[in-house]
């Protein structure tokens, strides 16, 4: 009887082509690793569209700034034009937050730009005006208190050293030092008649020069 042998071992051999899958998977491995938030479309997020509408809130409540004249000159939609009224009547809070919403709706199909100039324009007027009252401020402070500014002041708008001028300063000086005098007491008194005239004709003179400007 012959001797039993050992089963042989039969070697399997991968084929040397890959299979469909394997190739997928192969392929799939050396894509870019893609955010899964990230959307294929171009559409803004929830997020950014809320910003944007609280944008145009902000933009619709700013808007209460312009005055009337300004307004009509940006020749708004009607209904637009009635919103920003309405809301600027109205006071209550609840109301107030439920007519902003619906004019940022309204101020969508509008561009935003030419608003944005008319408020940027209109800051800007303001800043002006407020430096020139401080100017006012200064000269009229200066002409009550110091000598040596009225002959400053002859110099710099000697179109407005009239006589009239001249007298209302002495009137103001007058009026200041008594001002003084009753304060230095412990007598309130509030400032008079021809300091205010002295600002108002400071002031004409001011815009005077810078029209000839």
């Amino acid at each position: 009887m012959p001797p039993a042998t050992e089963p042989r071992l039969r070697l399997f051999r991968y084929p040397a082509r890959l299979s469909p899958m394997t190739s997928a998977m192969r392929r799939r491995s050396t894509d870019p690793v893609r955010d899964p938030d990230e959307s294929d479309d171009s559409r803004p997020s929830k997020t950014q569209v809320k910003k944007a509408m609280l944008d145009l809130q902000d933009l619709g409540s700013e808007l209460l700034e312009l005055p009337l004249a300004a307004l009509d000159a940006l020749a708004l939609d009607e209904r637009l034009r009635e919103a920003i009224e309405d809301l600027r009547r109205t006071t209550a809070h609840g109301a107030r937050k439920r007519q902003m919403q619906y004019l940022g709706k309204l101020l969508r199909s509008e561009d935003p730009e030419p608003l944005r100039a008319a408020l940027a324009a209109h800051r800007q007027g303001k800043v002006h005006d407020a430096q020139a009252l401080h100017a006012v401020e200064r000269w009229r402070d200066r002409l009550l208190a110091d000598d040596s500014a009225v002959d400053a002041w002859r110099r710099e708008y000697p179109h407005s050293d009239t006589p009239q001028f001249q007298a209302l300063l002495h009137k103001a000086r007058r009026e200041d030092e008594d001002v003084r005098t009753a304060q230095g007491r412990g007598e309130p008194k509030p400032k008079g008649r021809y300091y205010r005239e002295l600002f108002q004709s400071i002031r004409a003179a001011l815009k005077t020069a810078e029209a000839q400007r």
